[in-house]
């Protein structure tokens, strides 16, 4: 804890000192609650199944100056075949205007970094940057906080809908190491607007040592928009990732959320998102694969504040040789959330006789005129399908691949945006065929 103590020192003195009074202050604030709280243990109920010691026992170094050379050739394998996205670039957690590419963007849309928002949108960003997420009982959240620095603000105001989808892609490479870059994101959908937002952090350091990435993305969705957003997590095989998204939703809106994992040495995703207003509607998809030492822990909190509102969830996860996941999903349904809809799923395969899950789905109500259901599967390859497969002239390797291919590809059927559909589902055939 000490290195960031010390590191806040330093940022606070050098790199932080242009940002407006607020977000000074919300970083004092953001470091006194890293403090008091300090690094969840294993007694913590939200990190029972995930030690933070791995990340705890290294120093790693705030990443607040611009390092790092990638080429946009570099980038090609992240962006889905796809040329005519709204894309903003962050190389080590700090913008780079030369890989990114926003012309075109329709009126009443703003894509850009948060040190060009600070300038352009002040009262949006005092309004709403660290009122959406809480870090009273989250320590990461607070660290974030306390170095809020650079990160991608997105806007798009009343009735506006955009067409493209709006990339921002975080790249790790080899300066990053030993370091740890901590983005802070801010998506603001206005009445009825409509938005596609895909956030990637992706590595190009495999081999090359560890870093951190501790991300935290804000959204808020108006009366009857639509927020689609997808977290793509493609860290370097010896990094260390924890992810927040935290979504407030009014009235008539919805969100569609797809978590990908398949990276990092270490990875925390947390989605939560509270449907304050009736009407609302919330999905959430995920999908996780693990090989090797591998941990990836996903943690889902969907809030039910109000009535007449929905939720669907569907996770699955593939986990080969010592890897080891947690599932830890939440439906809370307040007593004002009357006729509530809910229905929550897990679906862990298991390859290797060293793969690990820890799932718990959890419903929580305490509201009497609802319909909700959650459940949990954990399992290995249906021997009858593997009889089946074979006896039909299909060797047992193939039958093997197909059937561990099927079974992700029934939640990635569920990702509406082609581009990225085909690709991850490519991506995940080549995973299992190419070993």
């Amino acid at each position: 804890m000490e290195s960031y103590l010390e590191g806040f020192e330093a940022f606070s003195q050098n790199g932080g000192r242009d940002a407006p009074q607020w977000t000074r202050s919300l970083r004092l604030s953001g470091i006194t609650r890293f403090e008091e709280l300090g690094f969840p243990g294993t007694r913590n109920e939200d990190w029972h199944f995930t030690s933070v010691a791995p990340i705890v026992e290294r120093d790693f170094a705030p990443l607040t100056s611009r390092t790092g050379e990638v080429t946009a050739a570099q980038l090609v394998p992240f962006g889905f075949g796809a040329t005519d996205w709204h894309t903003l670039v962050f190389v080590n957690g700090r913008f780079s205007a030369e890989l990114s590419r926003t012309a075109g963007l329709p009126d009443g849309v703003q894509v850009l970094p948060l040190e060009r928002a600070y300038d352009e949108l002040p009262l949006l960003l005092e309004r709403h940057v660290g009122r959406i997420t809480s870090m009273d009982a989250h320590t990461f959240t607070a660290l974030n906080t306390a170095f809020i620095n650079d990160g991608a603000v997105v806007h798009v105001q009343p009735d506006v809908e955009v067409a493209r989808p709006i990339h921002l892609l975080f790249v790790s490479d080899r300066d990053a190491v030993n370091g740890v870059a901590q983005p802070r994101n801010l998506i603001v959908l206005d009445r009825f607007a409509k938005a596609t937002v895909i956030e990637s952090y992706v590595g190009l350091a495999d081999g090359g040592g560890a870093y951190f990435t501790n991300a935290v993305t804000e959204a808020t969705i108006g009366d009857g928009a639509t927020l689609t957003h997808l977290k793509l997590q493609r860290e370097s095989e010896q990094a260390f990732h924890v992810g927040t998204f935290d979504a407030r939703q009014s009235r008539d809106s919805h969100l569609v959320s797809f978590s990908f994992a398949t990276g990092a040495k270490l990875s925390r995703t947390n989605v939560y998102t509270e449907l304050r207003g009736e009407g609302c509607g919330a999905t959430l998809n995920g999908l996780y694969l693990g090989d090797g030492a591998q941990h990836i822990d996903h943690q889902t909190r969907i809030e039910h504040v109000a009535p007449n509102c929905y939720s669907r969830e569907l996770y699955k996860g593939i986990l080969d040789g010592s890897a080891h996941g947690v599932f830890n999903g939440k439906v809370y349904v307040h007593p004002e959330a009357q006729k509530t809809d809910g229905k929550q799923t897990n679906q862990t395969l298991l390859l290797s006789e060293k793969a690990q899950i820890d799932t718990k789905p959890q419903l929580e109500i305490f509201a009497d005129d609802v319909k909700c259901t959650h459940g949990a599967t954990v399992g290995r390859l249906d021997e009858t399908s593997l009889f089946y497969m074979k006896s039909r002239g299909i060797n047992a390797r193939t039958a093997r691949e197909l059937l561990t291919y099927a079974f992700a590809a029934d939640v990635l059927e569920t990702i509406e945006l082609a581009d990225v559909r085909e690709g991850l589902e490519s991506a995940t055939l080549r995973r299992y065929t190419e070993k």
